[in-house]
């Protein structure tokens, strides 16, 4: 046989192409956040933001505004990204001159008078419809959700569309607290303080990958429940051969044999009185059982198990035996005495454990560094929740992107935030806050200003980049390399750069 012929080495990059590609990587925690929160939608909040602000003014609200442009609204994104990794007990003291609250940012960025403006009039949804939705109150007409649907639909929609899952998946509900009393309950919540999300997710990574919000409208019975589940498994965009688990306030043999036939197993928890599980006594458990002590039926796809624990734990599934031998450790009294012992355990519950997790993992990435803040409008409290679910799952994509490439490190989940925060940042005072394009290219290099008429424009420095001082900044670039140089009486990156190129 003929030997393969060795590969041609990769030539080395030039140091343009490495700033590039650094470049580039540095600008994938937006790119990727921008996936969940696309330029049309937040095109359509600023003009519901504006609308809603000439309307308040109109009413004799005493509000200093200025039209909100796309520039304001990413700065107002970045700051709120930070509120989340820097906390404070008021949002008073991120402006605070006094110590220990004398931060630069976000002082230098935004005033808090503006950033108060902005938040008192965000508005989601155009306000002229948000009033003749309201005026349908109480007939089957109205829509509870009205209000964050623009940004609702897009989200999911995005959060299906951005990710393949893997062939778990697990489903359980969320609760998103208010943080604030005595308010009227717009929407159905599991507690006074919270509004309730179904929320379908990755168990392996916990990517958010579908969700809806209770509007309202009981899911007591388990036949609504069963039917919520089902809405959340669209199935001809998700495919079939996945493994679903669920928790016992969603789990019914009703609901596993549906999915059964539509080639989706399912393994869950559940409850002892719930229709169709099946009451035997020649089957049943004894009645003092021990630990580990299990007992199961089949019948037709779907498995039913009764094991002993702590107490009686109920499982159904359609994708395990009943028993291959497994153990787990254990506490258990003999003799007086409390000692670790190996008991039996069912296959389901080996494989439950890990795996219905994804919906928990999923809110401690979310809650770790949330940027919820205390608000009496129930729709900015789920509107802050949806920045947080995008920025989780952005950064679950760049965990997944980056195992495909070798070369690349993986950030940490507050690294991805801190990237992403000055990333917005960055885009808010460059090339969103520049009204005219840039020059076209010419054949002389010729220092220049960044030409905007509203402030002055600054970006960091090129050459200060690639010799690791990432926080220069200065307002000169090249008309012709269309880079941004220092370009003073003490520091001439400009010269350097050009020296450089020609050597």
């Amino acid at each position: 046989m003929p030997k393969p012929r060795p590969k041609k080495p990769t030539p080395p990059l030039t140091q343009e192409e490495e700033e590039e590609e650094e470049e580039e990587m540095q600008r994938e925690e937006e790119s990727l956040f921008r996936l969940f929160f696309s330029d049309t939608v937040v095109q359509q909040i600023i003009d519901s933001t504006n609308a809603n602000a000439a309307k308040r003014k109109a009413a004799g609200a005493t509000l200093e505004w200025e039209a909100l442009t796309m520039k304001d609204f990413y700065t107002f994104l970045g700051i709120t990204i930070f509120s989340g990794l820097v906390r404070l007990n008021h949002r008073s003291d991120y402006w605070s001159k006094e110590w220990p609250y004398n931060f630069h940012f976000p002082v230098d960025r935004m005033a808090r008078r503006r950033f108060e403006a902005i938040l008192r009039s965000l508005l989601l949804s155009d306000p002229e419809e948000d009033e003749e939705n309201k005026q349908k109150r109480h007939t089957a007409e109205h829509d509870l959700l009205f209000q964050i649907k623009p940004l609702y639909t897009q989200m999911v929609d995005a959060c299906k569309a951005n990710f393949q899952p893997h062939q778990n998946l697990s489903i359980n509900e969320r609760m998103v607290g208010r943080k604030v009393r005595n308010m009227k309950r717009d929407l159905d919540t599991p507690t006074k303080r919270g509004y309730k999300l179904l929320v379908l997710a990755d168990s392996s990574t916990g990517y958010t990958w579908n969700f809806s919000v209770s509007s309202g409208r009981s899911e007591s019975s388990t036949g609504r429940r069963s039917s919520a589940v089902m809405d959340l498994l669209p199935f001809p965009l998700l495919g079939d051969g996945y493994v679903l688990y669920t928790h016992s306030s969603y789990s019914s043999p009703a609901l596993f044999a549906d999915l059964s036939k539509k080639n989706m197993g399912c393994c869950g928890t559940l409850r002892g009185n719930v229709p169709g599980f099946p009451k035997t006594r020649t089957n049943d458990l004894p009645r003092k059982p021990e630990r580990g002590d299990m007992r199961w039926l089949r019948r037709g796809e779907l498995l039913f198990v009764k094991w002993k624990d702590l107490r009686e734990v109920f499982m159904c599934s359609t994708v395990h035996q009943a028993y291959s031998g497994q153990t787990v450790k254990r506490k258990v009294k003999a003799a007086g005495k409390w000692q670790s012992k190996a008991v039996p355990v069912p296959d389901s519950i080996v494989d439950y454990n890990p795996n219905m997790g994804g919906v928990d993992l999923s809110a401690a990435l979310i809650g770790t560094y949330s940027v919820h803040h205390k608000t009496t409008e129930w729709f900015k409290t789920l509107f802050y929740h949806f920045v947080d679910i995008a920025v989780v799952n952005s950064f679950l994509l760049h965990k997944e992107l980056s195992k495909l490439r070798t070369d690349t490190k993986t950030l940490t989940h507050k690294a991805f935030r801190e990237q992403l925060a000055m990333e917005m940042l960055e885009s808010a005072e460059g090339s969103l806050s520049d009204p005219r394009p840039r020059p076209p290219p010419h054949t002389i290099c010729m220092p220049m200003f960044f030409d905007c008429e509203e402030a002055i424009v600054r970006k960091y420095c090129k050459r200060c980049q690639g010799a690791g001082l990432m926080r220069m900044k200065t307002s000169m670039y090249c008309r012709k390399c269309q880079v941004p140089l220092c370009f003073t009486s003490k520091k001439n990156c400009f010269l350097l750069w050009h020296e450089g190129l020609t050597s």
